[in-house]
């Protein structure tokens, strides 16, 4: 049944993971490891909605979002050298190249396969967000500060993405996205442990 919001209409299901979605964020900002349990649940809602919406790569996501959220949850908790809390580090010059590769890699193998085998209408954008997604959401769970610098590339492109896709409250949800992001990046910078670098890929 949809609801009407304004000057669009939207469902309860895209509703309800718009908010599960926002306290996410909040709390990945606030380094709240309960972050991941409203990671898992907001994932689960959302890959319903873009399977509605035939947005595979993205639905696809929402499954390794979750398998990476139990990943994370666990890092954050005893995920440094002594099993202790995850630090705030960045990587090296050598694990932002890593990065970037597995984000091209990523893109050129999802969209070959969103093209080969699914009927979505955007293989390219789809598989190019979603690759970076999976580095955003990898580099996030080893507290990497470059998360936030994937995030906001890919947010502001998302935005476009679900203008397109007539999912106007997930567009508003990105487009918040984009701002916390920054909010993100700026208190992380002031909790940056710089001298024992670690790399996410490795």
């Amino acid at each position: 049944m949809p609801l009407h919001l304004a000057v669009f209409a939207t469902t309860p299901l895209e509703l309800l993971s718009f908010l599960l979605s926002v306290a996410t964020v909040w709390l990945n900002i606030r380094q709240s490891h309960w972050g991941w349990l409203f990671a898992i649940i907001s994932s689960a809602t959302y890959g319903l909605v873009f399977y509605g919406s035939r947005l595979y790569g993205d639905m696809g996501l929402q499954l390794v979002f979750i398998a990476v959220s139990v990943f994370g949850w666990y890092q954050w908790l005893h995920g440094d050298d002594r099993h202790d809390r995850l630090p705030v580090t960045a990587l090296s010059a050598r694990g932002r190249w890593l990065a970037a590769g597995a984000w091209l890699a990523g893109f050129v193998l999802l969209a070959w396969f969103l093209k080969s085998y699914t009927d979505t209408d955007v293989p390219n954008s789809d598989g190019f967000l979603t690759a970076g997604s999976l580095v955003g959401q990898l580099l996030l769970s080893r507290k990497k500060i470059e998360n936030w610098h994937v995030w906001i590339i890919v947010d502001v492109l998302y935005v476009g993405l679900y203008l397109h896709k007539h999912l106007m409250l997930t567009a508003i949800l990105y487009a918040i996205f984009v701002g916390m992001a920054v909010i993100g990046l700026r208190t992380w910078s002031g909790d940056t442990h710089t001298g024992g670098r670690r790399l996410a890929m490795e």
